[in-house]
C-alpha cells in the first residue's frame, strides 16, 4: 500500500504556497508615515544645502552670479589643475557648446585662464586664475564660520553617525538606480580618496589630485 501523506505534511505544503499575509493596517500606516517623514526631511536637507550653503553663501562672496555647478567646477580646478573643454562638459553634464559658453563667462569674470595644452598644442587647457583661488578660499572660510555654531550643537558621535547614514543611503540608491558612468561632481569637489561613487561610476575627477593639492 502507498502511504498517504500525513496531515502535518499537507498542512506544511499548503502553508508554503499560501500568499504572504498583509501587514496590519496600523503597521502599514506607520511605514507610510516613516517614509513620508524621511522624504520630507530629505528634501529640506537638500534645500538647505542648495539654497543656503551654496546659493546664498556664493552671493555673499562673489559680486557676480555663479551657479553652484560653475563654482564646483572652479573648486575642482583649484584642486587638480587644468582641464580641456570636453572634460568640463562631462563634469557639468552639458554639451560641449554649452560648456564653452559657461567657460566664456568665467573667463570674462577673470576666474579662469585659457592656454595651449602641454600634451597637445592643438587643445585648449582651462586653468584657475589667482582670483578663482581667492574666491574658493573665501567661500570655504565663510562656510566654516556659518557651520561652526550649528555643528557645535551635535556631538562627534552624532556627526559621525549622520555621515555614515548619509553615505550608506546615497550609495544604496546609486547602486540600485543607474547613475550613468564617467566623472561627476556630485560631491561638489569635497574629494575623498578612493571615492565609492567614482568606483561605481567608473571614474572620478578627484582620482589624481594635483595643482593646489600638492
Amino acid at each position: 500500500m502507498t502511504k498517504k501523506p500525513g496531515l502535518t505534511h499537507m498542512a506544511s505544503a499548503n502553508a508554503h504556497h499560501r500568499p504572504k499575509a498583509e501587514p496590519p493596517r496600523a503597521e502599514r500606516l506607520l511605514e507610510e508615515r516613516r517614509r513620508a517623514q524621511f522624504l520630507r526631511y530629505s528634501h529640506i536637507f537638500a534645500s538647505v544645502v542648495r539654497d543656503i550653503l551654496e546659493a546664498r553663501f556664493l552671493e555673499q562672496i562673489s559680486p557676480h552670479f555663479l551657479t553652484p555647478a560653475q563654482f564646483h567646477l572652479l573648486k575642482m580646478m583649484t584642486l587638480n589643475g587644468g582641464h580641456q573643454v570636453s572634460e568640463v562638459a562631462v563634469f557639468l553634464g552639458v554639451s560641449t557648446p554649452a560648456a564653452t559658453k559657461s567657460l566664456d563667462k568665467l573667463e570674462r569674470l577673470g576666474l579662469i585662464l585659457r592656454g595651449p595644452s602641454k600634451d597637445d598644442r592643438r587643445a585648449t587647457m582651462i586653468t584657475p586664475s589667482a582670483k578663482c583661488r581667492r574666491l574658493v578660499q573665501e567661500y570655504e572660510v565663510l562656510l566654516a564660520e556659518r557651520l561652526a555654531p550649528v555643528l557645535e550643537k551635535f556631538g562627534p558621535r552624532e556627526l559621525d553617525q549622520l555621515v555614515r547614514i548619509l553615505k550608506r543611503f546615497s550609495l544604496s540608491m546609486i547602486r540600485r538606480e543607474d547613475p550613468g558612468d564617467g566623472p561627476c561632481l556630485w560631491c561638489a569637489a569635497y574629494c575623498e580618496e578612493n571615492c565609492p561613487v567614482g568606483q561605481i561610476r567608473g571614474d572620478c575627477p578627484c582620482t589624481n589630485l594635483s595643482g593646489a593639492s600638492k
